[in-house]
């Protein structure tokens, strides 16, 4: 059967947030950033390990809670998320098989609800692709021009907003991002490189309260979500 592991690709500054302090590495709920983040995976049965990329200048991640558990190891962080993903999955191919599967995550997305990636899990193990959670478009879209003017509004059928997990067969994915690099394309999501093999992940429907820590108001409402969740210590 094959075995299921994670990345988080954790390398970024968080410039949006406005601090000195990496996002990541902030306090929420009583924990940092990633820990909230990572609690998830570790206690999840089906995850046999976790690959967390890492800057190099990282002088932060030796404090948190899980840098030495037994369930978790480093890669080195690249310049776009994109290469720090596929410097965890070199680390993995000397302890995984191409055909595991890899949950991709944001070390800033924290409160990922326990039963989105069951939810997840349970419906993408015997799909040929793989795929995503995220939640159908709401709001209308609106597309700008170079005024920041409205150029057209987009309809809203069919639109989704990506989240994580994003979960693949690890060889599929290194080939999709390998691919995606030599051709000088710096996707965005592990989704958009399978895409650009011909392939279409599968979108699983999750929860809006997955945000992403981007901006400082964001906290708080992670926050916010947390205490819902029942998960504050």
């Amino acid at each position: 059967m094959a075995r299921l592991w994670a990345i988080i690709p954790a390398a970024g500054v968080g410039r949006r947030m406005g601090g000195t302090l990496p996002k990541q590495y902030l306090d929420l709920a009583g924990r940092t950033v990633i820990d909230q983040t990572l609690h998830g995976f570790i206690e999840h049965p089906r995850i046999v390990g976790i690959v967390v990329a890492l800057g190099a200048e990282d002088g932060y991640w030796e404090t948190t809670a899980y840098a030495a558990h037994p369930k978790v190891q480093r890669a080195p962080g690249g310049a776009e998320r994109c290469h720090s993903v596929l410097n965890a999955l070199t680390v993995l191919t000397a302890q995984a098989d191409a055909e595991d599967w890899v949950l991709v995550h944001d070390a800033a997305r924290p409160c990922l609800r326990r039963s989105d990636l069951d939810q997840l899990i349970n419906s993408l193990l015997d799909d040929p692709v793989g795929g995503l959670l995220g939640i159908p478009v709401r709001d209308t879209m609106k597309r700008a021009g170079a005024d920041e003017r409205i150029d057209a509004t987009v309809e809203r059928a069919h639109l989704w907003h990506a989240y994580t997990p994003q979960m693949f067969r690890l060889g599929l994915l290194q080939r999709a991002l390998d691919s995606a690099l030599t051709a000088g394309d710096l996707v965005t999501d592990d989704a958009s490189a399978i895409e650009r093999l011909g392939l279409a992940p599968r979108l699983i429907e999750g929860h809006a309260d997955n945000i992403k820590i981007t901006r400082a108001e964001d906290l708080p409402l992670a926050q916010f979500y947390l205490q819902q969740q029942g998960r504050c210590v």
